[in-house]
């Protein structure tokens, strides 16, 4: 059934589509027999998984970058996630970048995104988790991250402050926190990975974070494509600050796995992050280098190329503890999280 709507959605530009299909949920979701309707067709029946402290209807989790500025809590919550990680948002609104900005790669099941952080603001995003917060629908137990970035204007010497104008503004109403620096859409944001530039975020960070009543765990999200040394300086660094855990990984700049005709597509559309199945062997290699580099001491959420309950077990077998998917929910719809996590290994 979904594959036949696909097939029609995908006449239609990415970001329509996005729009509509949401606002579409958000119809259906405003009746209480809606809702019910999607959450018993789409919620796994599973037992909670525990980790950072916090307790996870299940272990699969929508990435950040689809719901951005926590608009859409409700409908996702409907369709089964065990989290959904909001953001990335940044102190100020910003546009991001100018369209086409993201193209699917159907053939190859992928995405290339240059979106560029595009958001109303981290103001905008506290009033929306605010009113979650205080809804009758939020009532399943469905975790809340918050990605928290830069904005584009913002000189990577002052970077710092603008992660703690997030985590102070989102501290409230989130349960997690993501630190993203490995975004290739932002102009100069992957240097922050190297280590004296992620000490000094995670400094600010720490000291705000003593500060606070409820601390929230903090985690970091990397790129896909960093040296070995970079990966060894990450992990050197999140054991010496005791950092909470890693989402493992970001869209990568490379086109190595892309067949030729998607080659050929990805090239005429330019720069851009690509996700899907031709990241999955390369985020799997890397959560099982960063599993085993730590004997399992920094907990992994994996995201890259996660469409099928075997994909999702690989993963599992590779070290991570919990799941983020948003290629392979556009991809295999809305039935994907019941399907990964009733499966006997998930």
């Amino acid at each position: 059934m979904y594959k036949l709507l696909r097939s029609f959605l995908f006449r239609f530009g990415p970001e329509k589509v996005h729009s509509f299909s949401m606002k579409a949920l958000q119809i259906a979701c405003r009746s209480g027999v809606g809702e019910k309707l999607l959450a018993a067709a789409f919620t796994p029946k599973v037992e909670p998984v525990k980790f950072f402290g916090l307790s996870f209807p299940n272990r699969v989790g929508l990435a950040a970058g689809f719901d951005k500025d926590a608009a859409y809590l409700r409908e996702l919550q409907a369709l089964g996630f065990g989290f959904v990680e909001i953001g990335t948002v940044t102190p100020r609104a910003q546009a991001g970048n100018d369209q086409p900005r993201l193209i699917r790669l159907p053939r190859d099941k992928a995405l290339i995104n240059r979106m560029g952080f595009n958001n109303h603001g981290v103001q905008a995003a506290a009033e929306k988790l605010k009113a979650w917060q205080k809804s009758k629908h939020n009532n399943r137990g469905m975790i809340i991250g918050g990605n928290i970035g830069k904005n584009k204007i913002t000189p990577n010497d002052d970077a710092w402050q603008d992660y703690v104008i997030c985590f102070e503004a989102l501290h409230p109403f989130v349960n997690y926190f993501v630190v993203n620096v490995s975004s290739p859409n932002t102009p100069g944001l992957r240097e922050l990975q190297e280590k004296d530039s992620l000490r000094k975020i995670f400094t600010a960070l720490q000291q705000h974070h003593l500060q606070q009543q409820n601390p929230k765990p903090i985690l970091l999200k990397i790129a896909p494509d960093l040296s070995t040394a970079q990966v060894d300086d990450v992990i050197s660094l999140a054991l010496e600050i005791n950092l909470d855990g890693l989402v493992v990984s970001n869209t990568t700049l490379s086109r190595e796995k892309l067949s030729a005709p998607s080659a050929r597509i990805a090239e005429r559309f330019g720069a851009g992050g690509l996700s899907g199945l031709p990241v999955k062997e390369k985020n799997t290699m890397l959560v099982n280098y960063i599993s085993k580099q730590t004997n399992g001491k920094i907990p992994i959420m994996a995201s890259g190329g996660i469409f099928t309950a075997e994909d999702a077990a690989e993963k599992l077998a590779a070290g991570a503890a919990l799941l983020q998917v948003y290629t392979g929910f556009i991809y295999e719809g809305p039935a994907l999280v019941k399907k990964l996590v009733q499966h006997k290994n998930a």
